[in-house]
């Protein structure tokens, strides 16, 4: 603690001038230097690990770190944004359920260009109105999941835009598919093919290549005892295998074919996907037109799930979305002295 005294002039009853100290806001206890180092060291640990380190209180930690990070992050203008080609958006959250915001990443550059609070079509809607002309008339594409709000959003705004439905969230699907279906494969089996099925879940979703040989004898014990597993299993990999069409006819083909065979099958959870893989044909093999993934966003969503975790208990959206913004910059020294 250093305590400095500042020289007062009294102008009139009742007011008062004191000393201007260009290393302290006004009104505030700590300096922009330590407020520097609260900030780089909220970056990587909980805001309650800060507090005990410095043996300040958890309110003021947060807002100091909220405070330094409104007024030192570059603005998000998208009225500046140039040279777009393919864009991802993505929504996430605040805690599970609970404040869902809105990020758009730049998917050539690999940086975050938007965050916003809510998933509506109207939040993607603001980012798109905002773009100049000449930078979302030459957008080609953007990757998102399949749900409905986002593809409202760029129909309206980017008619001319591709959409791309990403691997990741189709396979996503599909897992679930396949979790529904050994879960009622477990309640139709007898004692030995339950104990058979104990631990296999992860084994029917991992691939082929990650599998130990323990494991893989395993998986293919169960794969011959039930022929509804194996036919899941089987159309798994086939599934995956749509990606490396060579182009939106080959793969829209492929596509149609994979749900013909899921059709013939008397699983309602395979029959039920395949016709959701109809329904998004398009956005799926647009894939093969723009070879657009979905790696930066889940890359994105892995930091914003750290930020998560470091700000446990926080309910102020507002500064998560500054976190999400900082996460996005490249980290600086966060230390007393800097350099000039």
């Amino acid at each position: 603690m250093i305590e400095i005294e500042l020289a007062q002039v009294f102008i009139s009853k009742g007011e008062r001038r004191i000393e201007a100290c260009p290393f302290v806001d006004k009104g505030c206890r700590f300096t922009h230097r330590f407020c520097h180092l609260i900030s780089g060291l909220c970056r990587h640990l909980s805001i309650l690990a800060v507090s005990r380190h410095l043996g300040i209180r958890w309110e003021t930690v947060k807002n100091i770190d909220k405070a330094y990070l409104m007024e030192t992050l570059p603005a998000l203008d998208p009225t500046q944004l140039a040279g777009l080609e393919y864009i991802g958006v993505d929504e996430v959250a605040r805690a599970k359920g609970h404040d869902y915001m809105t990020v758009v990443y730049d998917m050539v550059g690999g940086h975050l260009i938007w965050v916003e609070a809510g998933r509506t079509a109207e939040v993607f809607s603001r980012f798109l109105k905002q773009l100049r002309p000449d930078t979302a008339h030459k957008i080609k594409a953007v990757s998102m999941d399949m749900g409905p709000a986002y593809q409202k959003a760029v129909r309206e705004s980017l008619p001319m835009a591709d959409i791309v439905f990403d691997r990741f969230h189709v396979m996503k699907n599909y897992s679930k598919a396949i979790h529904n279906q050994r879960r009622l494969e477990f309640r139709k089996a007898d004692p030995s093919g339950k104990e058979l099925m104990k631990g296999t879940h992860y084994l029917l979703l991992k691939n082929a290549d990650k599998l130990n040989e323990k494991q893989s004898n395993k998986l293919q014990t169960l794969l011959e005892s039930n022929s509804n597993l194996n036919t899941l299993y089987v159309l798994k990999e086939q599934l995956q295998a749509l990606w490396s069409a060579p182009s939106f006819e080959g793969m829209s083909e492929q596509l149609e074919n994979w749900c013909l065979i899921a059709d013939q099958s008397h699983m309602l959870y395979l029959k039920k996907f395949a016709k959701s893989l109809r329904k998004h044909c398009v956005g799926i093999c647009n894939y093969a037109k723009h070879k657009l993934t979905s790696a930066r966003i889940e890359a994105g969503n892995v930091s914003i799930g750290m930020i998560r975790k470091r700000a446990r208990g926080i309910r102020d959206t507002e500064y998560f979305k500054l976190k999400i913004r900082q996460s996005s910059i490249p980290d600086n020294q966060s230390m007393f002295y800097l350099k000039s």
